[in-house]
C-alpha cells in the first residue's frame, strides 16, 4: 500500500514539474515575473495576462520598465502618465503607416486606466 502511495506521489511531482516547466518555457511567464519583482514601476497591462504580455522595448535607463509590449490581441505603449499609464491599440489596425514601436503612428488608441 505505501509503495502505491509514493508511486502516485512520485508520478503527482513529476507531472507537476514538467508542467510547471513547460508554462516557463512556452510563456513569458517567467520573464515577467522576474520584471515585476525587479523593478516596481512595471506592471502588466489590464487586458493582458502574465501569461502572454511580452515587451518589446525596455527603457534602457536605470530602470528596466517596458516603454512597449504586446499580447495576442494589442500593442501597447506605456505613457508615464497616473490617469492613462497606458494606450493600446488592436494588432489589427487600419493605421496609416503604422509602426508598433513609435505611438505618434497609433490611430484611434484605447487608454488604460491603472488597476
Amino acid at each position: 500500500m505505501k509503495s502505491a502511495l509514493r508511486r502516485t506521489l512520485g508520478i503527482f511531482a513529476t507531472v507537476l514539474i514538467v508542467g510547471t516547466t513547460a508554462i516557463c518555457l512556452t510563456t513569458p511567464l517567467a520573464s515577467n515575473a522576474a520584471m515585476l519583482l525587479m523593478d516596481r514601476s512595471n506592471f502588466i497591462p489590464a487586458q493582458s495576462s502574465i501569461f502572454s504580455f511580452e515587451p518589446y522595448v525596455i527603457n534602457e535607463g536605470s530602470s528596466n520598465y517596458w516603454l512597449y509590449g504586446q499580447d495576442r490581441t494589442y500593442y501597447y505603449h506605456f505613457t508615464y502618465q497616473a490617469d492613462a499609464p497606458y494606450l493600446y491599440i488592436t494588432r489589427k489596425n487600419a493605421c496609416a503607416g503604422f509602426d508598433r514601436a513609435d505611438v505618434r503612428t497609433w490611430c484611434g488608441a484605447g487608454r488604460g486606466s491603472p488597476r
